[in-house]
């Protein structure tokens, strides 16, 4: 008899172990579902935030070289920190960055408002859906994230009053130094990273 109940008990036990098995293997697949969909999420915030930056600091230069074509003439150096007046035409570079993160993203330019910084703002899709998954309806689904970069003068002066010297120029004093700019030494002139801050707003 307790031979019997022994193999009695291990038929018993065994669809259990199954039930148990299954489960497991269900929760594995599941994991392995959100990880697909977490990374094609990242991607896309990655490709966002790319392209975002690259709008950025291609209109940093474009501002920074239009600031040197006008450097004689202070009275139109804040509206050029400020991005006012200036073309604002990063985004072809927008979708360069996002074409090499394997995405597409839509781009536009932050409107100029006073007291806030000039910028782009970009929503990026990934080219690739999440794939195979157990998870119903996800697995033709694109990740869609988006990002701001702005554009903001880190460059401070005393604008030239109506009898002051035109042949003597501003200091600028910014967050890495002083500079009094000499048109004579190009080579001296502060640099687009000097002039303006690029980074990502929430």
């Amino acid at each position: 008899m307790t031979g019997l109940r022994r193999y009695d008990d291990a038929g018993q036990a065994f669809p259990i172990y199954i039930t148990v098995v299954a489960g497991l293997l269900f929760l594995a697949f599941a994991f392995l579902a959100v990880g697909q969909a977490g990374a094609n999420r990242n991607g896309a915030q990655t490709a966002a935030d790319a392209a975002a930056l690259a709008a950025a600091l291609d209109t940093r230069d474009k501002l920074t070289d239009k600031w040197v074509e006008n450097i004689l003439d202070p009275t139109k150096w804040r509206d050029i920190f400020d991005g006012v007046g200036v073309p604002f035409d990063g985004c072809p570079r927008a979708d360069q960055l996002a074409a090499q993160n394997d995405a597409t993203v839509v781009c536009a330019e932050l409107p100029v408002l006073p007291g806030t910084p000039p910028g782009y703002k970009v929503e990026a899709t990934t080219n690739k859906t999440v794939g195979d998954s157990i998870v119903p309806g996800i697995e033709d689904k694109k990740s869609v994230q988006q990002a701001t970069a702005v554009i903001e003068s880190v460059c401070d002066f005393d604008p030239p009053g109506a009898d002051a010297d035109t042949h003597v120029l501003p200091t600028l004093k910014c967050d890495g130094g002083e500079w009094t700019p000499d048109p004579t030494d190009p080579e001296n002139l502060p640099k687009p990273e000097d002039l303006f801050d690029v980074h990502l707003a929430d």
